[in-house]
């Protein structure tokens, strides 16, 4: 009888190795997320004029949905800063 799969003899003792690896592989991957979100988060707050650390915050469940939502709807101190720069050259032109 002819298998159509053969499973060769060494694989009981690869498999456990083979999982392991394959564990450790996506753990890794999902670490560089991780950090890269970490990083694009911290950027986006200093750039908006807050503390980078505010950045890590979008780690914390839940915390992530409300900084999402502080971050589109404060009134960001770069904008604040702006508005108050072109009225002090309104009022110098005048």
């Amino acid at each position: 009888m002819v298998e159509s799969f053969c499973v060769p003899r060494c694989w009981p003792e690869v498999a456990p190795v083979l999982i392991v690896l394959i564990i450790f592989f996506i753990a890794f991957v999902v670490l560089v997320a991780t950090i890269i979100k970490i990083l694009i988060f911290c950027k986006i707050f200093s750039n908006a004029g807050y503390s980078w650390v505010l950045g890590l915050l979008m780690l914390i469940p839940f915390v992530n949905i409300i900084m999402a939502f502080f971050l589109a709807f404060a009134d960001w101190p770069v904008c604040r800063d702006l508005r108050k720069l072109k009225q002090q050259l309104e009022k110098s032109r005048t």
